[in-house]
């Protein structure tokens, strides 16, 4: 069995990943993780362990951070400090396959570290979906003032799974008077797009910027050089 059914103390059901699930999950991270490396190294007779470990470093820092909350709702969604950034920038680095597979396997992670599931699709669109869509920042690798656009790109991409899943999945959430549509529009609103200000502001500046501009080149470069 890969998950409990558990009711948890408002009398809810949820679903939490066995010894066994916890093990498929992480075994899932690792496939994820060197199926974008060999997407990005298609053309290329060997596998760049320094990339895969960038993508792991970045899932690492991301999940520490996501930890860090200046803001969270009692029915999940939460204010954290650059959690968000920090997964984007694989896509920023390597391009949309590797950008696309560490997303997801930062949110199987997740779902190891501090699941909420009520339903097991939910944890598809929640989890799998809605993070793995941080990585649309991988469209942008190339483009001028590509930081910003693929972080809003992939955060637009996160926005609109998780509207999906509170429209769906979270409707008898929603506050008096108010349709689980325009209920989930507003409550994911809330707290990614206030994560997301916080952290445009911040890329703005240009102490800030020209770091992240040499974190590329130093990142990049130093793999393709190997």
């Amino acid at each position: 069995m890969l998950y409990e059914v558990v009711t948890n103390e408002w009398g809810e059901i949820t679903y939490v990943p066995t010894a066994q699930g916890n093990l498929l999950l992480a075994v899932l991270i690792l496939a994820l993780l060197s199926a974008a490396m060999c997407f990005i190294k298609k053309n290329s007779r060997r596998l760049s362990v320094r990339q895969l470990v960038a993508c792991a470093a970045a899932i690492a820092l991301g999940t520490v951070l996501s930890h860090v909350k200046l803001f969270h709702f009692p029915t999940g969604g939460s204010i954290t400090l650059l959690s968000m950034l920090i997964v984007c920038l694989p896509g920023h680095w390597f391009g949309l396959g590797a950008g696309l597979m560490t997303g997801t396997a930062y949110g199987i992670l997740q779902i190891l570290i501090d699941p909420y599931i009520l339903f097991p699709a939910q944890l598809i669109v929640d989890y799998l979906l809605a993070f793995g869509a941080l990585g649309l920042a991988g469209l942008f690798s190339h483009a001028r003032g590509g930081l910003i656009k693929g972080y809003l790109a992939g955060i637009l991409g996160r926005y609109f799974f998780s509207v999906l899943s509170g429209w769906i999945f979270f409707g008898t959430y929603a506050w008096e008077g108010w349709g689980a549509l325009p209920y989930s529009i507003v409550y994911n609103g809330i707290y990614i797009f206030s994560e997301a200000a916080i952290t445009i502001c911040l890329l703005l500046l240009p102490s800030v910027k020209h770091a992240m501009m040499w974190v590329k080149k130093t990142v990049t470069e130093s793999i393709t050089g190997i």
